[in-house]
């Protein structure tokens, strides 16, 4: 595979970080997609800063990213980019948002970066090869059950319409897990599953580029990746169950 994916893809994210803690707290504007959900001039300035490092290095890519839409033409090639994960947190000022970004090659996840600029965490990894942070090889943990694991979720942007629903697996998990986090950012849960800082996630309504680059970066740790209800995973059906895998058949009982 070509080195310049993964050196594009690393430094996309870490370019897309610097924009971020640069408009931290600074009062940024922000305008409203839904009830709930948020887009700020930074999810659009660093959106259009990858797009037009692709459109220079990878002309015949395609681009599917979170903010400015745009056709895609079949390419083999596909970048799955969420310029700002987490932009609820990011315009509340809470530390916890990040850049997330994979390369598609025929359809399969080759290549991923995330990067939290809070943290100055990069996590990478390479399809068959492995998963680092900050070059340090990433490992699931080895918790076996969900009463010693500390699991994390997220809430859906139509969360108020669906509240007794979340909130009925919410609570069935809560009774058997060690503990449940919430974050606000998919792709950081997913990281720091690949990392051995929490033990498995689950979430409902998510878009591809929530997930795309940091379930590839667990299943690359060891970890495992399915569908909510235990299917083969389709990062474009919107949902997922991503553990360390020692206790994944456990959740999938609990939450079906």
């Amino acid at each position: 595979m070509d080195p310049k994916f993964l050196s594009t893809a690393i430094e996309a994210v870490v370019r897309a970080g610097d924009l971020q803690i640069a408009k931290f707290n600074t009062g940024v504007r922000i305008e409203k997609k839904g009830a709930i959900d948020l887009v700020t001039e930074v999810d659009l300035e660093v959106e259009r800063m990858f797009r037009a490092m692709i459109a220079e290095r990878f002309p015949d890519h395609d681009v599917l990213a979170e903010e400015l839409g745009g056709t895609l033409r079949g390419a083999r090639h596909r970048w799955v980019f969420d310029p700002l994960d987490g932009t609820t947190n990011f315009a509340h000022g809470v530390p916890i948002f990040c850049a997330s970004l994979a390369l598609e090659i025929d359809g399969r996840a080759m290549v991923a970066a995330v990067y939290d600029p809070n943290r100055k965490e990069l996590f990478t990894a390479e399809a068959g090869v492995g998963s680092w942070m900050n070059g340090r090889r990433l490992k699931a943990s080895s918790s076996a059950t969900v009463l010693e694991s500390m699991l994390v979720t997220g809430f859906p942007y139509n969360i108020h319409e669906k509240a007794d629903e979340f909130l009925k697996v919410f609570g069935q998990v809560l009774k058997q897990a060690r503990a449940i986090r919430r974050l606000g950012s998919a792709a950081i849960d997913i990281c720091w599953v690949a990392a051995g800082r929490m033990d498995g996630v689950w979430e409902a309504s998510l878009k591809a580029w929530d997930m795309r680059a940091a379930a590839l970066i667990l299943e690359e740790a060891g970890g495992r990746v399915t569908g909510m209800a235990g299917e083969e995973w389709d990062p474009y059906q919107g949902h997922i169950l991503a553990t360390n895998g020692l206790i994944h058949d456990e959740v999938l009982r609990i939450i079906n």
